[in-house]
């Protein structure tokens, strides 16, 4: 039960990562107020590495910034490593 529901936040929470860079895209896009880089790294690191680096690579957004894909991919491990913490449990 637990596990569904972490399983359930994990991607909810990937998906709220994914709309914030796809957002940011339109914004960047159309001249518009952007998200700070820090909000969406920041995000990223908090266990949204998967919509992170999905966003990343389907929106073509931030994906010359060596730093972001640095953050993507740490915040994919966490992903990675909480699902096995929950499995193992």
């Amino acid at each position: 039960m637990i596990f569904e529901i972490v399983i359930g936040l994990l991607f909810v929470w990937n998906v709220v990562v994914f709309a914030f860079y796809a957002v940011d895209k339109y914004k960047a896009v159309h001249h518009l107020w952007r998200i700070p880089e820090r909000v969406l790294l920041t995000m990223a690191l908090l266990a949204g590495g998967l919509g992170a680096l999905l966003a990343g690579h389907i929106c073509h957004h931030k994906t010359r910034k060596w730093y972001f894909q640095v953050c993507w991919y740490i915040g994919l491990a966490i992903d990675i490593l909480l699902i096995f913490l929950i499995i193992k449990s």
